[in-house]
């Protein structure tokens, strides 16, 4: 098995996967995964597709990530890794699938409209 490059987006987050035989070793970004996601539940979502197919010990996954913040980010790389493991083994897409790890989440950040506050909100109206 050589490189497997796979790509994961969320919002305004772009991740670029690299997956290859290893011991299990995870760098975002040329940082430690831990320190880049420092939260547990940031940590759970990138490992999430990795441990749902046994995995987690059986690759070493180097991640480009960048754009949108750290949860977008976070799901950008679960996504990527989640593709990844299908391509290693086909059987780990019946893992995967119902969770909806292979699924683009296709919400995005509602624009501002002109002449109002924000995207929905209005400036206050008064009739006096």
């Amino acid at each position: 098995m050589g490189v497997i490059h796979k790509i994961g987006r969320r919002k305004t987050a772009v991740a670029r996967v690299y997956v290859s035989e290893g011991t299990g070793k995870i760098t975002v970004n040329k940082k430690e995964f831990t320190t880049y996601f420092p939260t547990a539940t940031l940590q759970y979502k990138v490992l999430q597709p990795l441990s749902m197919t046994e995995n987690a010990e059986n690759f070493d996954v180097k991640i480009n990530v960048y754009g949108g913040g750290t949860t977008g980010q976070a799901e950008a790389v679960r996504m990527a890794i989640a593709r990844a493991m299908c391509e290693v083994d086909i059987e780990n897409r019946a893992i995967l699938k119902p969770e909806g790890l292979l699924t683009r989440d296709p919400r995005m950040v509602e624009r501002k409209k002109f002449g109002q506050k924000k995207a929905r909100k209005r400036f206050q109206f008064s009739k006096r």
